[in-house]
């Protein structure tokens, strides 16, 4: 199952090349790259770079957290996190191509002494007890069945006190999901869980739940601008399409139905440890 998640958001064969070669023709110099260059596609996730920022206001970061992103993907969060607080970002993800082209963003925009990846499964890290002072998983459980173990080894890795951010796609009460959608292009790799689920598992992970948020409308909002933009033809050349394939004009087409017909939901969610 893991393969056929990790070959999911494999469709770019060296990424960061694919990467590099869009941004020149769009007149960047790689040399003097900033992470607003990058920011059309490195923040995987609905509202992308402002959802980030709102999900670590409630993380308590200083410039000495040392921070754990699960399912780090192409790297946007742990940079803006890097960028932003000045702390250290681990990112962990199952895919090697995003944790490669994570590693090469990080260099292009001076931040690779801030952040660092590596390819891993988010239900059996790599780390050792309490090595972490926040975490945080932003779009990543929509595929992962095991939703229990992640949350555990995340409350493992915690300092006492400690924060775990989580911002993810959630079941809605409008009906099945439509696919294909961002994370899966068919049900078999998608394990969305609903709001209710959610709460018992993060409470059963040893969690404190802190807040919660429910950003459905602005992400609602949000990608219906997108389809508009790409509806007329008025988009970057640099998108998400780069590393999904030319069948994400059809995913944004039914996120904006599954958002507005609630089969979906997006929250957000403080815990402590």
């Amino acid at each position: 199952m893991t393969e056929k998640v990790a070959s999911h958001y494999s469709a770019t064969g060296n990424l960061a090349d694919a990467i590099a070669d869009k941004l020149r023709e769009s007149g960047k110099d790689i040399a003097s790259l900033t992470t607003a260059d990058l920011g059309a596609i490195d923040e995987f996730h609905i509202r992308g770079r402002k959802a980030t920022l709102e999900l670590a206001e409630g993380l308590k970061l200083t410039a000495n957290s040392r921070v754990l992103d699960l399912g780090s993907g192409l790297g946007g969060p742990a940079r803006t996190l890097a960028e932003t607080y000045g702390c250290h970002v681990t990112g962990i993800d199952l895919t090697p191509a995003f944790c490669e082209a994570a590693t090469a963003f990080s260099k292009w925009v001076g931040l690779g002494e801030k952040v660092s990846f590596q390819q891993g499964d988010a239900t059996r890290l790599p780390f050792a007890d309490v090595g972490f002072d926040a975490a945080m998983t932003i779009h990543v459980a929509m595929n992962i069945a095991a939703k229990d173990k992640m949350y555990a080894e995340a409350r493992r890795v915690l300092k006492p006190g400690g924060r775990f951010g989580v911002y993810d796609v959630l079941q809605g009460e409008g009906g099945d999901v439509l696919y294909p959608v961002p994370w899966a292009r068919e049900p078999s790799i998608s394990h969305v869980a609903t709001p209710d689920q959610m709460q018992a598992l993060l409470v059963g992970a040893g969690f404190k739940i802190v807040s919660v948020v429910d950003s459905t409308d602005v992400g609602q909002q949000w990608f219906e601008a997108m389809a508009e933009r790409m509806k007329k033809g008025s988009v970057p050349s640099l998108t998400f399409r780069t590393f999904l394939g030319d069948d994400f004009v059809e995913m944004t087409r039914n996120q904006v139905r599954n958002l507005g017909e609630r089969r979906i939901r997006t929250v957000s969610y403080i815990c402590e440890a």
